[in-house]
């Protein structure tokens, strides 16, 4: 932590109430200059409810918050920015059409004095603060052409054109590579170098414990604790979040997998995917990992029908199957569900019901069509299953957290019944007792004899629950880690798959020079 240990805010006995739930019950929480401090919990507890209430955004609470010293009320969002605290959305605030140095001075555009917008200046100024976080993407750039990460980068920079002394960080590194995340974290050692603080918001375990100094937990709206990094584990943390201890993180269940009940033969799709062939057999989690821009996703949505292949053959239990779309693949036994739960895998504006049912309509009619009965009692047993909290089967799915959301799409995708189960980063952005909740559902499913295929842009999480496990780089497969030896293997050398390197014989450099010694 940064020598200085001033206090530059305290939130007191804050609550407030949505529809059909107390969202924040008597929480608190405070942060000191030049520190990072993180802040945790499941999906629902709170946390970013309580920091959009500081950036300005969920006005009507109560209690109390200090800044600098003094009351403030926190009212209004570009208030709070003036005030130098500033929020960094997961879903990034970017105008895409428009570039970087627009985008950075959206709020706040220097005038000349005939009242014009200063052009000039405006791009001297943004290329300024993005040399200041060490960033050599150009000011006159498209934010369009931009990468994830660099996106990133320029919310950071229109943070600081306010000269933030607090930056809100939701989720930054959900979508960005390691490489990225990197470079991010170095940004945010300049920043707290400069006494900038940092509240954190993340559920990646490895991640916090690099770049926090404290941690403070909350669970179901309320305050729980807080912890000097130093001082706490991550066993301790996930205690405290969920309330009570989790010691299978990665639970395992060992079951001998059966027949063949996915297998894709020579796939590609024109520099996207090249000659790919891969098999998933029932009761087997088959992983697959990669980079960003490895391909894993675009290979997933071309086996279920969503996107078109040049060339291949695509084979269910035996049999060869012409998936064109994506009912041919709902027919064929197959359910992805989507990277994005959001814009692909929900329809937000419905609620539960609507959402569960629409991938099998017939396990619902009578003849008169849709029975409201057995639509109930059908969505009741699925929600249950999936363990979705909510308080009516009549939300909106847009007002649950996350990892319920999340949750809604498992339940969507088991009403079909499907043979095959596609999960498309599964756990990404929910909270760690959902993670497992939904590890475990995997695992029932390959109780089941269902085919269960992981893709995951997390190596820990990849081999800790996978099978066996497929690594892509580049559109292709560059290694296939077999039951035997996921155990065994080391995260370096499935980087080496990853990053694609390996030597002609398909050995990573250390499995080659443990060859030749023996």
């Amino acid at each position: 932590m940064a020598e200085s240990q001033e206090c530059i805010l305290k939130m007191e006995d804050i609550s407030i109430r949505f529809p059909g739930v107390l969202a924040l019950d008597h929480a608190r929480f405070d942060l000191n200059r030049g520190e990072v401090h993180v802040l945790l919990g499941e999906n629902g507890a709170g946390k970013s409810t309580i920091m959009k209430i500081l950036a300005g955004i969920n006005p009507s609470y109560t209690g109390t918050v200090y800044y600098k010293g003094s009351a403030i009320s926190c009212n209004h969002i570009q208030e709070q920015k003036k005030r130098g605290i500033s929020m960094i959305f997961q879903e990034m605030n970017l105008l895409k059409n428009l570039t970087t140095a627009e985008n950075i001075f959206m709020a706040q555009r220097p005038l000349t004095k005939m009242g014009n917008i200063d052009w000039k200046k405006m791009q001297q100024k943004a290329r300024e603060l993005l040399d200041s976080i060490g960033s050599d993407i150009s000011e006159k750039a498209l934010v369009s052409s931009l990468s994830v990460g660099q996106m990133q980068m320029v919310e950071i920079a229109k943070a600081l054109s306010f000269e933030s002394d607090i930056i809100i960080m939701d989720e930054p590194t959900s979508a960005l590579t390691e490489k990225e995340v990197e470079h991010l974290f170095a940004i945010i050692r300049k920043l707290k170098e400069k006494g900038v603080a940092i509240v954190y918001i993340s559920h990646r375990m490895e991640e916090i414990m690099k770049i926090s100094d404290r941690i403070t937990i909350f669970r179901d709206g309320k305050y729980i604790a807080t912890k000097n990094k130093s001082e706490t584990s991550i066993g301790e943390i996930i205690a405290l979040m969920v309330g009570r201890e989790l010691k299978d993180y990665y639970p395992r269940i060992e079951k001998v997998p059966g027949r063949i009940r996915l297998e894709a033969r020579n796939i590609s799709r024109g520099n996207i995917l090249k000659n790919i062939s891969f098999y998933a057999r029932a009761g087997e989690i088959t992983g697959f990992y990669g980079l960003m821009g490895a391909g894993r996703t675009e290979l997933m949505r071309s086996v279920f029908g969503a996107d078109p292949i040049d060339e291949g053959e695509i084979y269910i239990d035996g049999a060869p199957k012409q998936i064109k779309n994506c009912r041919q693949g709902k027919s064929c036994g197959i359910a992805l569900l989507t990277e994005d739960r959001k814009h692909q895998g929900l329809i937000l504006e419905f609620d539960l019901n609507d959402n569960i049912s629409i991938t099998n309509l017939s396990k619902i009619m009578n003849r008169l069509g849709i029975s409201q009965r057995k639509e109930a009692e059908n969505s009741q047993k699925l929600i249950e299953t999936v363990n979705v909290k909510t308080p009516s089967l009549k939300q909106k799915v847009k007002n649950l957290s996350g990892g319920n959301q999340q949750k809604v799409v498992i339940a969507k995708w088991l009403n079909s019944e499907s043979s095959v189960i596609i999960f498309d980063e599964p756990t990404r952005g929910i909270d760690v007792g959902s993670k497992i909740e939904i590890y475990k559902l995997m695992n029932e499913l390959k109780l089941e004899d269902k085919a269960v295929i992981m893709v995951s842009s997390e190596l820990t999480e990849c081999m800790g629950i996978s099978d066996r496990m497929y690594v892509m780089h580049e559109g292709e497969i560059t290694g296939c880690i077999e039951p035997g030896e996921i155990k065994k293997i080391t995260e370096e050398d499935i980087m080496k798959y990853a990053t694609g390197s390996v030597n002609e014989e398909g050995d990573t450099d250390n499995e080659k020079t443990q060859n030749q010694s023996e």
